[in-house]
């Protein structure tokens, strides 16, 4: 019996491409994280999203390292802290005009720090910068606010359904590939499977928590497997770009904090300007 169950984790692990076991419990162990902190103190949550964002930010300067450009770290740690500070007590002015400010004073430090290849240091630190910090910012967004803790958690439970379900799917019967030559292990079975998946999870969510009609968080949750899947996608293509397999192995089963974090960088603006319409409109 032992036998079998050890067979089935294994055809599981080489179809699917990570180990399920220590990816599950670390799974459970950030969603512990996540919601122990937005429902006990949200400055803790600001304080968790800080942490994560400047690990993200040791992670893909030491992947464009190995890919021959190399970075100040400390640099764009400080520019985004700027950032997530000023969005999480400025909200979107504070996100806006903190944009508007670092990104020119971070190429000039870039500039003053060394002339050698500016452009392709200058906007590599950039896109680092806009893709963690800018679009992070949002995640605080969303939790900065009476309601929190339930915006948080519709944003994380959309995610969930669609990463969950195309996994299973794509492992039971996946066999057409989606983006061969960026993510090979992602099918048009697993997409439709997280769609599915996304698209009941947002009907049920946004009508119980967010009083909207259900077709609304249906539209919700199909827009949250584009922008989920778009974000995946491409962090697979930086890291194909810069030949590497995984940001870094801090997360057993899942790589690095980068291969977590893409699609929530996605999906929270997403997320965000939807709850902003229906506030406004619905």
């Amino acid at each position: 019996m032992m036998a079998d169950l050890h067979a089935i984790n294994d055809a599981i692990n080489k179809k699917a491409g990570r180990k399920l076991l220590p990816s599950i419990l670390v799974s459970l162990f950030l969603l512990g994280l996540i919601f122990g902190t937005i429902n006990t103190e949200p400055i803790l949550f600001f304080a968790l999203i800080w942490l994560v964002i400047m690990i993200g930010v040791r992670e893909i300067t030491a992947a464009y390292g190995k890919g021959g450009i190399e970075l100040p770290d400390y640099v764009l740690m400080i520019a985004a802290t700027v950032l997530l500070v000023a969005t999480w007590y400025g909200n979107t002015q504070g996100l806006a005009v903190s944009t508007g400010l670092t990104i020119p004073i971070l190429m000039f430090t870039l500039l003053l720090i060394s002339q050698k290849d500016f452009i392709k240091r200058s906007t590599s630190a950039v896109f680092i910068t806009f893709y963690l910090a800018v679009l992070g910012g949002f995640i605080l967004l969303l939790a900065n606010h009476e309601d929190g803790a339930t915006r948080i958690f519709a944003l994380v439970a959309l995610i969930a359904c669609n990463d969950t379900f195309a996994y299973i799917a794509g492992v039971l019967i996946g066999k057409h590939k989606l983006a061969p030559s960026i993510s090979p292990k992602k099918s048009w079975e697993g997409l439709i499977g997280g769609a599915i998946a996304a698209v009941i999870g947002g009907s049920f969510i946004f009508n119980s928590l967010f009083e909207t009609a259900w077709f609304v968080g249906a539209l919700i949750g199909l827009m949250t497997v584009v922008t989920a899947t778009c974000g995946d996608l491409i962090e697979s293509a930086i890291k194909r770009d810069l030949a590497i397999k995984d940001m870094s192995n801090l997360l057993p089963g899942h790589g690095g904090i980068m291969d977590r974090l893409d699609s929530a960088l996605f999906t929270a603006p997403a997320v965000w300007f939807a709850i902003e319409l229906i506030n406004r409109y619905l």
